[in-house]
């Protein structure tokens, strides 16, 4: 090789690595484990008050403000998404990782497989928690500014609790996924049914009975239909405010038509309420009420006699 061709600059992978380590830091391969640490809780609530800061800072007593509101939910509504996404991840890894399980054959390369798996299952669960975390802070600041708290437009708001690190054994994995999953979805505690129609309005009789539920079981869940307005908003602001777990059984008005509002109040049913309350609506908080009745379960009447 002649003078000419000598590349003094010329990179070697070496170089090429150091230099790549230098302007971005270490970032693990698809296949690694990620070894980064997540970030501080009190990092991530500073920077989302910056960001709704900065929002309503600028939109405020502007031409934008009247968007400012649905600027707020979109943000919130970032961080819910990322949630799904990861959601659907673990739904992923659980599937490889019952293939991974039929597949054992006691050889150190399939048995390496699965507990990459299982060290990227827990991984995801560990980022879904930090984005439910993120989520939660910019719906209080997105209810702080509105007055109303904040609703996905479609699907649940769940909140998964942290999965212990003392799982080594893949279908014990899978299993406290799959517990951690009907908790949420379905919370622990005695289940109280409300039902009430879209006209009734009387927020301080709602409000007054439904405390006096809450102080005989302090750890209940609501159960509602979640309509837009009347009686069971109401009822589900109360659960906002007083810190009590709800669960919405919107009607499926696709798959049953007509026939919706009463399958809906099958479904309430099926999750055995100890208790179903019923103020003034129409033949939809009748159906419930003796549906109810028959299941014997017991019915706290306000309609009038």
């Amino acid at each position: 090789m002649g003078d000419d061709d000598f590349e003094p600059n010329a990179s070697s992978p070496t170089d090429h690595i150091l230099t790549a380590l230098q302007l971005y830091g270490y970032r693990p391969f698809a296949d690694e484990p990620d070894a980064r640490p997540l970030p501080e809780g009190d990092e991530v609530a500073g920077a989302i008050s910056e960001i709704f800061g900065a929002l309503i800072g600028a939109l405020q007593d502007t031409r934008l403000e009247p968007d400012l509101g649905d600027l707020l939910w979109s943000t919130v509504n970032l961080f819910h998404r990322a949630t799904g996404r990861i959601e659907r991840e673990l739904d992923d890894n659980e599937q490889a990782q019952r293939r991974s399980q039929r597949e054992q054959d006691g050889g150190e390369i399939k048995s390496v497989e699965l507990e990459r798996l299982i060290a990227e299952g827990q991984t995801l669960i560990e980022r879904q928690n930090a984005f439910e975390l993120m989520r939660d802070q910019a719906a209080d600041y997105y209810e702080r500014h509105t007055g109303s708290p904040w609703r996905p437009r479609s699907g649940s708001m769940v909140n998964h609790k942290a999965m212990t690190s003392a799982m080594i054994d893949s279908r014990e994995f899978l299993s406290a996924k799959r517990r951690a999953s009907q908790e949420v979805l379905l919370p622990p505690g005695p289940k109280i049914a409300f039902t009430g129609g879209l006209d009734f309005n009387d927020h301080t009789l709602i409000w007054a009975q439904l405390d006096k539920v809450h102080a005989k079981h302090p750890d209940m869940v609501l159960l509602h239909g979640k309509s837009p307005r009347g009686a069971e908003l109401i009822a589900s602001r109360w659960a906002d405010h007083r810190k009590v777990p709800q669960i919405g059984f919107s009607p499926d008005w696709t798959k049953h038509a007509k026939a919706a509002p009463f399958k809906r109040n099958d479904a309430m049913l099926d999750v055995l309420p100890i208790g179903v309350i019923v103020f003034p609506g129409t033949g939809i908080q009748d159906n419930l009420a003796d549906k109810a009745k028959r299941l014997g379960i017991p019915v706290f009447d306000f309609r009038a006699k």
